[in-house]
This record gives structure tokens, sequence and C-alpha cells, in this order.
């Protein structure tokens, strides 16, 4: 795979390039934004969706067979040497949508969800869209390094009005990657106190070399459930397909009960399907050159502000393709941050107070793109610091 390759996606309606203007106010800025990627798809997956698109027919479609299952499962048996049940499995539209519907089971209206801030986005309004309490457990950030609270996460848990507790594993935005010993204490917090784990391992296929991931149901499959995708390792996110892996058979009939009969979802997206399939079961060598890519970038990024811009501090990410900035020691607030960032360098690089926690001080830099698009933001990023030095001199 050439990741090299700079792909034009304007015009395509992606949220990234062609709707910037949304979140930014200003239109025709370099994107660092969503986290999608600026990458082609595997060539398997390709002709795959090449070939299925000369059939004229796009009837409904089953995601209930061995076929989709045996992908799934054969890709955590390999990559993380994790054995599934294929009853487990559950068709999504997407991952937010498995979190909002498990939410709505496995709680009731009021009620706390715990997650650790800064945090994913999405998180607080499926919680708050869901008539649900968002429970900030804030991680200690000390050193240029994030850990969890586990006294504070502990005192949350404890509270019976707090129900569920939303992991985010590989964590985002900060690229924490959690280890055996974190892992087991959150599962062990959560059966002591009966609480209902949920663990997004959406980013778990995109490592930092030397770094492994465990799906938590390598710890427990009591009161959990694991939700991922391959659409983000793989950039298939506008197929729309995801699946939730429940081992408990209440929560998983209930799931499918409101799926299929209250939202109607029972036929899944046919191309969707075979991305996820076709990537999970001849694309490993993608996700493998996929991440040294992503290496080289990190590298390449640390190194110019390291030189460049020695203000900003680079937390180090042992997941992800989006980089975490710790901006505090450049003597200038967010808000006038931002404006230089759209004014002088025309780039877009997400704030990140919109994450919660400490996250006031930081940006999100999303490097999922071609290392000649990295360079030009990470430039564009010196300018409007350069000209902010200037004007408060």
């Amino acid at each position: 795979m050439n990741f090299d390759n700079i792909i034009d996606r304007k015009g395509t309606f992606c949220t990234q390039w062609d709707f910037v203007q949304d979140r930014f106010g200003v239109a025709d800025l370099l994107p660092f934004t969503i986290s999608d990627t600026d990458f082609a798809l595997p060539q398997e997956v390709i002709e795959v969706l090449t070939q299925r698109l000369k059939h004229p027919v796009f009837g409904y479609t089953r995601w209930n067979h061995t076929t989709f299952k045996s992908s799934v499962c054969q890709w955590y048996q390999n990559r993380f040497d994790t054995p599934l049940n294929e009853e487990w499995l559950m068709y999504s539209p997407s991952v937010i949508y498995s979190i909002s519907k498990l939410i709505q089971l496995v709680s009731k209206e009021h009620e706390g969800v715990v997650v650790q801030t800064p945090a994913y986005d999405a998180f607080f309004k499926v919680i708050e869209g869901n008539n649900r309490q968002v429970v900030e457990n804030p991680l200690c950030y000390q050193e240029n390094r994030y850990t969890i609270d586990f006294q504070n996460l502990e005192e949350k848990l404890a509270q019976k009005n707090n129900t569920i507790l939303l992991l985010c594993s590989p964590h985002n935005p900060t690229g924490r990657v959690w280890s055996t010993q974190e892992l087991r204490k959150i599962v062990a917090l959560c059966e002591q106190y009966e609480v209902f784990l949920i663990s997004d391992e959406i980013h778990m296929d995109v490592l930092r070399k030397g770094v492994t991931h465990q799906p938590i149901l390598n710890f427990s499959n009591k009161k959990i459930a694991l939700v991922s995708s391959g659409s983000k390792t793989f950039n298939f996110p506008g197929l729309v397909f995801s699946y939730a892996i429940l081992p408990d058979a209440q929560v998983r009939a209930q799931f499918q009960l409101a799926l299929k009969n209250q939202d109607g979802l029972s036929s899944a997206s046919t191309l969707g399907m075979l991305a996820t399939m076709t990537a999970y079961d001849e694309c490993g060598y993608w996700v493998d050159e996929l991440n040294n890519y992503l290496d080289e970038s990190i590298a390449m990024v640390t190194a110019f502000i390291q030189q460049n811009i020695p203000e900003i501090k680079i937390i180090p990410a042992e997941a992800t393709y989006l980089m975490w900035l710790d901006i505090s020691q450049l003597g200038v607030d967010m808000t006038e941050l931002q404006r230089a960032l759209i004014d002088i360098g025309k780039v877009a690089i997400m704030d990140g107070s919109v994450y919660g926690g400490n996250g006031q001080s930081f940006l999100r830099l999303n490097i999922g793109c071609p290392k000649a698009k990295v360079f030009d933001g990470l430039e564009r990023l010196e300018k409007s610091i350069q000209y902010l030095k200037q004007t408060t001199r």
C-alpha cells in the first residue's frame, strides 16, 4: 500500500474536507479533524466491492451467518489471541448506535454513566441524549502521561446511581493502551459494584510498535459488552457497519429485539459487511503496513515540533492515528490559538476542550493521512504560533 498517495476527497460529501466549515466557521481549511483517514481501502476490499457493484440487485441482506461471524472470530484469534463464541456476535450500524442501545437496555433514565475524561466527545452526546448523567472519572496527567485515578473511579462506581462504565480502549484522545493490571482492576471494580462495562475498542488495531492491545473479554464475560468495527482501521465508516460482542444471553436477546423490532434494522449494509469480512480475512498485512507508516509520521511530527515549536509537549501515543498535543506552555489561550490557526494558518485542528477533562490545554491532531499533508499542517501550525508570538510582544 502506498500511504503517501494523495487522494482528492473534495466533492465526495466527506465530513472532514467538504464540511469543515460546519465546525470551524470557514471553508477551505486544511483539515486534521474528524477521525477518519485520507487513505484508500486495501486493494482486496476495493476489488470485492467493485465486483459486488457489478451485480445489479441490492436487496435485503442477512448478517447472521457463519461467514461473517467466523471472519470476526478469526481476526480476534489471530490479532489478539482472544477466542470468541460466535453466538455472542451481533450486527450494528455503528459503534455509537451500539453504545446507545446498551445504555437504554442496562440502565434507567437519570442514572450515571462513568467515563474517563478527556473523552471522545460523542460519549457525552450519547449519554445525555439518552437522558443519563455523565459522571467524569478524570484521568491523572503527570509527567507527560495519563493514568487512571482508581481511587476516584472506585468512589464513582460505588455510588448506586452509577450503573455503567463506558471505557474507551484504546483511549481517544490520549492514545493510552490500558495495561493488563489496569484492565483487571477495572473489571474487578465493575464486578464488585455490579456496574455494567461497555468497552469501545474501535481503535484496537492501530497500535505503535511493540504495543499490545487486550480485548476486555480476556478478563471477563459477565455484565460486559465489547463494541467495535473494522471501519476505523480500514477507513470505511461511510459503509455503515459495526458489531457488538455480547456474552450475556439476556442482553443479547434484548439488543436483537431493539435492533430488529424497535428500530427495524434487521437488514445490514451489504457493502459494509463485505468490506469487513474481506478486510478481516485477507488484510492483516495492510494493518501492519499502516502502523509502520504511522510510526514514521509520529517520528516526523515529534522531530518537527521539538525543533520548531518546543513549547508544545507531545503525549506519547500508544495507539490510534490521533496525536494529543499539550499547548499549555505556549502562553496563549485556546480561543486565540484557534483563531490564528483558522485565519493565519488556514488549518483545522481539533480544540481539545470538546473532550472535557483537561482538554482545554490540548490540540488533537489527526495524522491519518500522507506525510506531505502532515508536514504542510505542521508548517501552518508553526506559522500560526509565530504570528501570535509577534503580535503579543
